[in-house]
């Protein structure tokens, strides 16, 4: 990068340093910015980025750029920024950069009053995740703010104002879909969405910590306006406006300012006449359209209500199109940030703008002097290079081709004889180029995955030339009507909202369907058009603006391939295209059918190896490189694995017969007479404290235990007392709980009281004894009188208690079968014969001890079958652990192994990973759910027990060398079970 370029994004360079000091151990919970945070942003970053979250995400995370962003936007806005009356873009360069502002004009620049309030721009490349930054923004400034306010706090800094702006239809229409949802059928504008398809509920487990996601999903839901509903719709303390920039600018974008000069003897212009008179007039190209006068008024007033809001926060999406742009050596503002600025003029702080772009610059100079000037307010900068070096978007080739490198320089759209536009020889030469790019990249493809289907992006110089691409394509060539798709800017007016809607659908959706194969675009797809198909761009222009040449290679940076199978290949294909070799596949590769005039755009790219090349020779070869698909092989039924899964487990029932009353043990120490003797006549004294006249516990004094006022509350006492003998031991106090934790409830207590009753009446004296004449009901409140009823039936309730199982454990087997094919590379795989699968592979880097087993498994006779286990494909083959530090996680065993008396799992670990604590827990948990297993019948579980083995890399080689069999090693290193390891099942 330039020096110059260097001062340009000084602010950027000095903003990241400062943010990664105070975020030094955020991972672990230990970083300086959790102390300078609010509560609510230090509980976002450790959900965000903690260590622990992340790894319990298994790869639903951000991604460093992203990372970065989000860092650098709460440092430079909640940290920098607090305690501020004002916070400027000045404010903020003095903060972070001070030395930025002695270099040129900046410190002039930064000062103007167009920068007086917050101001942030994200530079991001294409296909990097922009708009999850822009989500993960707007739930911290909800919830700070929704935090803040419910203390009684008015917080400058966080607001639950937001407007989202996007710069054209396909922009505005995708942020709809991220926030809302898809459209259902019948569904309009931001109406008829299906929520469970929005961003910010799939991928709710990233963006919001769960005691926070009903409100963020009731705020999103009840506030979200679409650009017809802004100063209409009731929203609920909040809103989340989104709209394009064409309903805030106050007049045509391009309009020169001339100045007035008054020339009072001229004619009056009848323009001015009726302008004065009418406050709003029909345009001239649309004639008298109610609908545009009614979009002028409406915009007005949606400036106005903008304009009223106390705070407002506004993220412009693809941000290059709102700033500064040069006309004859003069600067001008374009018409919409003057509405932002009126917006933002009676805000001061409170009105926070964040802008996100892949190419925040303007281009200015021509010739030699030409060169990118950034926007002053750059506070993260993460570029194409950055994301290409990471494999974050798809890598860049130049298409080299003989027959294009000799076309004249000349290949803009001809005339014909009768004035007509037609193609020229050199365009023409370009398409056929890249549709023998397409077609040799979908047959290749096909080999390997029939659903993976590549597009063609021919992008047009203006809308004369699209139709003739699209005729060329389906007369010469030979595609179909449906294989050829022409999108430009006036599409959805010529054909009206109804019938656009399908046309929308279906551009959306390319990348589940085979056709279109080809997309022929002018301006439209430039921005927004977020697809992954998109494999070969043709750009058939003139122009040699750099932003157009970034933006429309944009569109098809995005990943095809994400399996975590296709990693070691496109890693390795970023390492040749570094060494200035061609790739070895042209998987997550993009080829750009370039003339050679415009060679000069890749230089930068091309002199430090992130860009490569590729000519006719490898029309040769595959285009997936060495990657083939591992078929089930014919017969594969002999060498399959069925994995047991235990549905349902048969229940364990506790029931009781009935009591037979007759039959209990009568009271006989003491007969009824000599009971009444020992009760006093007294009444239950009560303590009572004299300073606060509470009252506390009733004592005896004449031998009864408990203190009840009649026969019905003494039942209810004796059921609850012998209920939590038979659950726990009794108080020495005898004091009996009115509500148990663990009550006995292997019977119905109404039923126990109806025994206990029956029992009184008819058994506990030898003969009838009635508790309700006289007082005699007091006799049983004596302590040897409840001792022998609640003795007597505890005992008769735990004789009398039945035990039966009911319902079967149900075992359900997943095959391993179900996945029909492993996608290998050749040359880390091997053919096998007792497998289901014709080929096994190993990974590229540290494969080796995995290489060796499958060579063994496969030599040894007494190996009937082996698989190896792939984590992507065989996704049920996993089991439950917990990890060291106490989150749950999963994990997959390297293969499975049959002989004849065993199925093994088993673990190939190098020598030093063995003792890793969380090595060591997957063991327990492995040897736990085997012991779980083996408890099945063998028809249940399919056949032999089951063993986990783990395999340090030095045993492997050491058995091998000797000679010995691994069917040895395997029953030789098998776990034992501990006389614990069914314990271990709680734990997991």
């Amino acid at each position: 990068m330039s020096s110059k370029t260097d001062d340009q994004l000084a602010l950027a360079a000095g903003l990241t340093a400062k943010t990664q000091q105070l975020c030094l151990g955020l991972e672990s919970g230990a970083a300086d910015i959790l102390e300078l945070v609010t509560p609510t942003t230090a509980e976002l970053l450790l959900w965000w980025f903690g260590e622990d979250m992340v790894l319990a995400r298994q790869g639903l995370n951000f991604h460093a750029g992203q990372k970065q962003a989000i860092l650098n936007a709460i440092v430079a806005h909640e940290v920098l920024g607090q305690e501020r009356d004002h916070w400027t873009l000045l404010d903020l360069y003095q903060a972070s950069a001070p030395d930025a502002l002695l270099t040129g004009n900046r410190m002039n620049e930064v000062a103007s009053p167009k920068h007086a309030h917050p101001k942030y721009c994200f530079k991001m490349a294409t296909g990097t995740g922009k708009t999850w930054v822009m989500q993960a923004l707007m739930v911290w400034q909800l919830l700070n703010k929704t935090a803040a306010l419910a203390e009684g706090i008015n917080d400058a800094r966080f607001t639950r104002q937001f407007m989202v702006v996007a710069p054209g239809l396909i922009v505005y229409e995708r942020l709809l879909d991220a926030f809302c949802g898809k459209l259902v059928a019948g569904g309009v504008g931001g109406s008829g969405r299906d929520f469970s398809t929005s961003d910010i509920y799939k991928f709710a487990d990233l963006f919001v910590p769960e005691a926070y996601r009903d409100a963020v999903f009731a705020f999103v839901r009840g506030n979200v306006c679409s650009k017809a509903e802004i100063g209409l719709k009731a929203t609920g303390n909040g809103m989340i406006a989104i709209t394009n920039w064409h309903l805030l600018a106050e007049g045509e974008v391009l309009d020169d300012e001339v100045e007035d000069v008054e020339a009072l003897g001229a004619p009056l212009d009848p323009h001015l006449v009726v302008g004065a008179v009418l406050p709003l007039t029909p345009g001239r190209a649309t004639g008298n359209s109610l609908d545009v006068l009614d979009r002028r008024y409406a915009r007005g007033n949606v400036l106005e209500f903008l304009a009223g809001l106390p705070e407002l926060m506004v993220f412009n999406d693809e941000a290059h199109h709102i700033h500064d742009f040069k006309k004859e050596g003069e600067t001008t503002e374009v018409e919409w940030q003057k509405s932002l600025s009126r917006i933002a003029a009676t805000k001061g702080r409170r009105f926070v703008q964040v802008d996100f772009s892949a190419t925040p610059y303007n281009d200015v100079g021509s010739g030699k002097n030409k060169r990118k000037l950034y926007f002053p307010h750059i506070v993260v900068d993460f570029d194409l290079k950055s994301a290409m070096r990471a494999g974050l978007v798809k890598s860049l080739v130049l298409d080299r081709r003989k027959e294009i490198g000799a076309l004249p320089l000349e290949f803009k759209a001809e005339r014909d004889e009768s004035g007509n536009p037609t193609l020229s020889e050199g365009q023409r030469v370009m398409l056929r180029a890249g549709l023998k790019k397409l077609r040799k990249l979908e047959a290749d493809f096909a080999k390997i995955d029939p659903h993976r289907h590549p597009k063609m992006l021919v992008v047009c110089e203006d809308t004369t030339v699209s139709p003739l691409v699209a005729a060329f394509l389906q007369d010469q060539e030979g595609l179909n009507e449906d294989e050829v798709m022409t999108i430009d800017s006036g599409k959805k007016a010529e054909l009206g909202e109804k019938d656009w809607a399908p046309v929308r659908e279906r551009l959306f959706s390319v990348d589940s369907h085979a056709t279109p194969r080809v997309i022929v675009s002018v301006l439209m797809l430039r921005e927004g058009f977020d697809v992954n198909n998109i494999c070969v761009i043709v750009p058939l222009r003139s122009s040699q603006a750099q932003i157009l040449l970034e933006q429309t290679i944009g569109r098809g940076l995005r990943l095809m391939w994400r399996d975590d199978e296709y990693t070691d290949l496109k890693r390795e294909n970023r390492e040749r295209i570094n060494a200035g070799q061609e790739p070895g596949s042209l998987i997550d590769v993009l080829s750009i059918v370039e003339h050679p005039a415009f060679q000069s755009f890749y230089d930068e790219l091309l002199n430090e190896g992130l860009a490569g090349t590729t000519g006719d020779d490898t029309d040769d070869t595959s285009s997936t490189g060495d990657v083939l698909a591992a078929e089930l092989r014919e017969g594969f039924e002999a060498f399959d694995f069925g994995i047991p899964f235990i549905l349902q487990e048969a229940d364990e029932l506790h029931a009781h017969d009935g009591l037979e009353i007759s039959t209990l043990p009568a009271f006989t120490a003491m007969s009824v007479e000599q009971l009444t003797g020992l009760l006093g006549k007294g009444d239950t004294f009560i303590s009572q404290d004299l300073q606060s006249a509470t009252l506390f516990g009733d004592y005896r004094v004449d031998g009864a235990v408990m203190n009840v006022g009649g026969y019905n509350e003494y039942l209810s006492r004796l059921t609850r007392r012998i209920s939590q003998a038979l659950s726990e031991p009794m108080p020495k106090s005898n004091k009996i709980a009115t509500h148990l934790a663990k009550p006995y409830l292997q019977v119905n207590t109404a039923e126990l009281t109806g025994w206990l009753d029956d029992y009184i009446w008819t058994a506990l004296f030898g003969a009838t004894f009635n508790p309700l004449e006289g007082e005699n009901w007091r006799v049983l409140l004596l302590q040897p009188v409840v001792d022998h009823i609640t003795k007597v039936f505890a005992v008769a309730l735990l004789e009398s208690e039945q035990k039966h199982t009911t319902g079967q454990t149900e075992v359900h087997l997943r095959m391993l079968s179900e996945v029909p094919k492993l996608m290998l590379r050749e040359s880390h795989s091997v053919e096998v014969s007792k497998c289901i699968y014709t080929r096994l592979g190993w990974p590229a880097r540290n494969g080796g001890l995995e290489r060796a087993f499958i060579h063994w498994a496969q030599a040894d006779t007494q190996v009937q079958a082996f698989c190896k286990i792939s984590e992507n494909r065989h996704t049920f083959a996993r089991l439950r652990y917990v990890k060291e530090d106490g989150l749950p996680a999963f994990y997959s065993p390297d293969f499975l192994v049959r002989t004849a008396d065993a199925v093994y799992l088993a673990e190939t670990k190098a020598q030093q990973q063995t003792a890793h604590p969380n090595v060591q827990r997957k063991l327990k948990a492995a040897l736990a759910w085997c012991e779980r297993i083996n408890a099945l019948t063998p028809e249940q579980r399919g056949g032999p027990p089951w063993h986990y083995v783990l395999l340090a890399e030095n045993v492997v080689y050491e058995w091998q060398a000797k000679g010995a069999r691994l069917a040895e090693l395997l029953d030789y290193a098998r776990l034992r079970p501990l006389a614990n390891a069914s314990l271990q099942t709680s734990l997991i």
